[in-house]
């Protein structure tokens, strides 16, 4: 079979990845790199693709069987709107907008135009994400009583010294890197319906958050709790513990999350499990054991969805509108750090 021709917009770190992964893809190749900066012009030459500065100039030339959107966050919604408009089926890079209300404006528009979008929660195809989420679906850990989590990782200076932007509001761990970590939990313990939270900026002194904690609350009735920081020198976030991502260091004995149940608790991403064989109590020993896993890319998992998506053989994974659920806990939690309250996340 023919493979599907994929335009990838934006050329940036993430771009490029993807672009490394269709050049590996028995389903899928790179068509056209679309991308404003002519230094690009260059990339598309050695890739042996055409080069177009935008979507619009693309869609004047050609129709990709679809497109991944790796451009800046504000740029997410206007992308995946053009490729609705054409019928072109789009890979959205998360987070899904750079606001709510821009995330809304998509959903609404998607009704109408019904092209399917894949949200790129990337770690939504992680093997260990998903075992996890299986061990709570078959009710091993009985009803889901809390989870704490973390993200605890260290940036270096010159992480703000190549990007001023980033010691301003906007900037801080809360928008960059918190949403993953929501989206994660999302798909373990379900919707959050509300949250607490409080920030620092104490160790940098930035205009911006260094670490926050956060509480939640989930739908379900479990709490949770969050403890986030770029200023931490720990081992435990998920970049860290899973080892997926080769560009960070890993270390396969920390978990940066655990799950409790009221019969048994699971570590996330070891998936250590502790259960009761018997009747609960804490006078009782558990049985404890640690499942298999075979570890897999999960960009490369998630480009061969997309294909299924794009060929119209599968719904997509992470739609739109749980993609905005995520970005709505995201907007809870700014709004809990500067009330110093509880708020509720919208639709709950």
């Amino acid at each position: 079979m023919k493979p599907l021709d994929i335009a990838v917009v934006g050329a940036g770190v993430i771009g490029r990845r993807h672009m490394e992964l269709l050049a590996q893809s028995p389903r899928a190749r790179l068509c056209a790199i679309v991308d404003p900066s002519p230094a690009t012009a260059a990339l598309a030459a050695q890739s042996q693709v055409p080069h177009y500065p935008n979507l619009q100039v693309l869609f004047a030339q050609a129709r990709p069987d679809g497109a991944i959107l790796a451009t800046p966050n504000a740029l997410h919604v206007p992308g995946a709107l053009a490729c609705a408009a054409h019928g072109v089926p789009a890979l959205i890079e998360k987070p899904l907008a750079d606001s709510v209300e821009a995330g809304e404006q998509l959903a609404r528009a998607l009704e109408a135009l019904r092209v399917p979008m894949l949200v790129g929660h990337h770690r939504r195809h992680s093997a260990a994400l998903r075992a996890a989420h299986e061990v709570i679906r078959r009710g091993t850990l009985g009803r889901l009583v809390s989870v704490m989590g973390s993200a605890l990782f260290h940036k270096a200076d010159s992480y703000f010294e190549g990007g001023p932007w980033r010691r301003e509001p906007g900037g801080g761990p809360v928008l960059i890197n918190l949403i993953h970590d929501i989206d994660n939990l999302r798909m373990l313990c379900g919707d959050v319906t509300s949250v607490q939270a409080m920030a620092s900026n104490a160790v940098r002194g930035f205009a911006v958050e260094d670490t926050a904690v956060i509480n939640l609350r989930f739908a379900n009735g479990a709490l949770g709790t969050f403890t986030l920081s770029d200023a931490a020198a720990a081992p435990r976030s998920w970049e860290q513990t899973s080892g997926e991502n080769a560009d960070y260091p890993h270390h396969p004995g920390e978990d940066c999350y655990f799950l409790a149940g009221t019969r048994g608790s699971l570590a996330v991403p070891t998936l250590r499990t502790w259960v009761y064989p018997g009747a609960a109590s804490w006078w009782m020993p558990f049985d404890t054991a640690q499942l298999a896993l075979d570890a897999t890319d999960p960009l490369a998992v998630q480009l061969g969805h997309f294909c299924d998506v794009v060929e119209r053989r599968a719904e997509p994974l992470v739609t739109v509108a749980s993609a905005l659920e995520s970005l709505r806990v995201v907007q809870a939690v700014r709004r809990a750090i500067a009330s110093g309250g509880c708020e509720q996340v919208a639709g709950h």
